[in-house]
């Protein structure tokens, strides 16, 4: 069954407005045997909550007793049942009051408060809205339409005030933006003026530059006039100065042209000197390579010595502190892994769910364990993960900042063992490690790695005594 929720609302009868709702062509108000009705489908999350308790029920029916529609889709997981035959449930819970009341039966086992507090006629205040109607909804006690009404009106009061918070916001929102718009509207007009008024000033200052350019170009006209006369004078002079240079440009280019000859000459004798130097010195290189070999032979020295690297010591391997001194089956196991400072304790969830409590549906579960896991942090001050199979979560739970548990949900393609045994290889060498579980797997797994494995029943016997 869904887990009981930490808070509740009013089903008084006091709702705000109306909300569109998904219905089924079950929903749409079923009659009892004393002829109570419902005067308007179930709400959604109330029809979703009824439809996931009679998939959790038809899961663990005799195949004898299953009825004719539902029986293709018993064998599903449970949240396969719920998403794919939801329909079908729900008809069946509203037309088969047998199967109705193996459901109710199933509620009233897993929350018999609840179920008490129905057909006494008092609400539980902390109630979860929805699980309220949904076990009303399948118990049937006196005046259950009007409780399901209660909580309709209650859910459709919620919708509206969060609509109307979001429309104030909104409406704030626009009229802080209106603001600014004005505020900044009024800056560009001051802008643009100040932009006109400096605008004019440099047209002034132009137009006055403009009259002295002309001014400068009229008397730079005189003077080119004056330089061209200038020029025609100078031509003649420098055609023939020109043809003195390049005279000289011939001559001289004869005489590069013989002292690079020359040059060439030089290198080349100078090349043929060096190669008898390089012959004569590479012979001598032989003789005293020749010389040192044989001087090896006769004092038969090593072929090789020993590298630096080879002489370095090997420093020792860090290794993890013990989480030893106590036997697994020690009820005062987990109290004593828990005082060692920096301790990380990982929790295999399912394993330990379905060895305490796996009676109940996957989510209250969850639930449950993490409202413990929240306890045993917040008295211990030690850093706590829980790791869940994400394969059977489409979409797992968003988790409040606030919680002082990591929660993580293995990603597809990925089993939950897998990512426990990532998180212990995860950690720096010296830090302790301990993991709650009792998979053979699991705890052959973390203690290679140098972890200590607690039993699921240790952990669920140390919750029950401390609360």
């Amino acid at each position: 069954m869904s887990a009981r929720p930490e808070a509740g609302g009013d089903f008084d009868g006091t709702g705000g407005h109306d909300e569109d709702v998904h219905a089924t062509d079950t929903a749409d108000g079923g009659a009892d045997n004393d002829g109570t009705h419902l005067t308007r489908p179930l709400p959604e999350p109330v029809r979703a909550r009824v439809v996931e308790y009679g998939s959790d029920v038809l899961g663990g029916m005799r195949a004898g007793d299953l009825p004719p529609l539902l029986r293709r889709v018993a064998r599903f997981e449970p949240r396969r049942r719920a998403k794919l035959a939801g329909p079908q449930i729900a008809a069946q819970l509203e037309s088969d009051d047998a199967f109705r009341a193996m459901v109710a039966a199933r509620v009233e086992q897993v929350w018999p408060e609840l179920a008490e507090g129905l057909r006494s006629g008092v609400v539980p205040p902390a109630a979860d809205p929805v699980a309220v109607a949904a076990c009303a909804y399948l118990l049937r006690p006196d005046g259950w339409p009007d409780i399901i009404e209660g909580v309709h009106r209650e859910l459709e009061r919620q919708n509206s005030a969060r609509e109307a918070d979001q429309a104030a916001e909104a409406l704030d929102a626009a009229r802080r933006q209106l603001d600014e718009t004005r505020h900044g509207h009024q800056e560009e007009q001051e802008r643009l003026r100040s932009q006109i008024k400096s605008q004019r000033t440099e047209i002034a200052d132009l137009r006055r530059k403009v009259h002295t350019e002309r001014q400068r170009a009229k008397e730079a006209t005189e003077r080119a006039s004056r330089a061209l006369a200038e020029t025609a004078d100078r031509e003649s002079e420098t055609t023939a100065r020109i043809s003195a240079l390049e005279s000289e440009n011939r001559r001289l280019r004869s005489r590069l042209s013989a002292a690079e000859t020359q040059v060439e000459n030089a290198r080349r004798a100078v090349r043929t000197g060096r190669n008898a130097d390089e012959a004569r010195l590479r012979v001598l290189l032989d003789v005293l390579v020749d010389a040192s070999h044989g001087l090896r032979r006769e004092l038969a020295l090593p072929a090789a010595l020993d590298n630096p690297a080879d002489l370095v010591a090997e420093t020792e391997q860090q290794r993890r502190v013990s989480l030893g001194g106590l036997p697994d089956d020690d009820p005062g196991l987990l109290e004593h892994l828990l005082t060692v400072p920096g301790v990380h304790l990982l929790v295999d969830g399912y394993n330990v769910t379905k060895t305490g409590y796996g009676t109940l549906p996957l989510a209250d579960q969850r639930t449950r364990l993490m409202n413990s896991l929240e306890g045993l942090a917040s008295r211990t001050k030690a850093e706590i993960t829980c790791v869940f199979d994400g394969a059977d979560v489409d979409t797992p739970p968003v988790v409040a900042p606030t919680r002082r548990v990591r929660l993580l949900f293995s990603a597809p393609g990925e089993t939950a063992d897998e990512l426990i045994v990532r998180l212990v290889r995860a950690e720096p060498p010296g830090r302790p490690i301990a993991v709650v579980t009792s998979d053979r797997e699991i705890v052959t797994a973390v203690r290679r790695v140098g972890a200590r494995a607690v039993p699921s029943t240790i952990f669920l016997r140390r919750m029950e005594t401390h609360g």
